[in-house]
């Protein structure tokens, strides 16, 4: 088993989440007593958060690069970042830290077009629908075409997450409001809605009901990192199990 190093608390409760998803599904592929070698550095989102509502995405990168570098140090082969919104500087955090990095968005992608997708919804912070770093590499590497809701719901969306997940509170209004959204994809033509953020599996139950299949980026991102634990020397990551991830989710081009 190759030791997986990750970047967490971003927020801390999505990084939780991810800590069981990593350890419960080594211990059902491997039996027994077995759980996943990680090493984690859970940043304080109070220094990142500012940082992005200022747009200052390089202090961030230098910040979370060091971590990573950190994380290398004490014997970390590889690296995840548990949060879909600081992929943004994914390359800087990669070539900072000197660790191949499990991206995201490519795990994500690859269990879309193995569904057969090719246009799906994007749910997530307002950096990651609005701006370029997500949709272009889903859309060049994958050949998927995202949607996302119009305005105002990016903005609701993006404060659910903020106000509401990071800090632990799960709402029944938020959940509504979060179904809504996925209907309005639905008619906008989405195939299946990303939670393409790490705290909306916490609102959005993935395996519930909905009215197109919901692909949680948070257990993908986790399969895919237990595809690459698991692998042996020197090979990549393989691609994540299609019929694992379906679920629910929301609106607008």
């Amino acid at each position: 088993m190759r030791t997986l190093g990750i970047l967490g608390g971003m927020s801390w409760e999505s990084t939780a989440h991810l800590y069981q998803l990593l350890n419960r599904g080594l211990a059902a592929r491997l039996g027994g007593l077995h759980s996943a070698k990680l090493l984690l550095h859970s940043v304080d989102f109070a220094e990142i958060e500012p940082l992005q509502r200022r747009g200052d995405w390089a202090a961030a990168a230098a910040l979370l690069g060091r971590a990573a570098a950190g994380l290398k140090a004490a014997g970390a082969e590889g690296l995840l970042i548990a949060t879909n919104t600081m992929h943004k500087v994914a390359d800087e955090i990669e070539a900072l830290s000197g660790l191949p990095l499990l991206h995201i968005v490519d795990a994500t992608g690859a269990a879309l077009r193995a569904a057969g997708i090719e246009r799906a919804g994007l749910l997530a912070t307002r950096y990651t629908m609005e701006q370029d770093f997500y949709r272009e590499r889903m859309r060049a590497r994958h050949g998927i075409e995202l949607l996302t809701p119009d305005a105002a719901g990016r903005a609701e969306v993006h404060r659910i997450i903020y106000e509401e997940l990071c800090r632990g509170r799960v709402l029944a209004g938020s959940r509504a409001f979060y179904q809504q959204q996925l209907a309005a994809l639905t008619d906008a033509g989405a195939q299946a809605v990303i939670l393409g953020c790490t705290e909306i599996c916490l609102l959005l139950d993935p395996a519930g009901p909905a009215p197109l299949p919901l692909f949680d980026s948070t257990s993908i991102h986790a399969q895919s990192a237990l595809d690459w634990m698991l692998a042996p020397a020197g090979a990549g990551a393989a691609a994540p199990q299609s019929n694992a991830f379906t679920g629910d989710i929301e609106v607008t081009s």
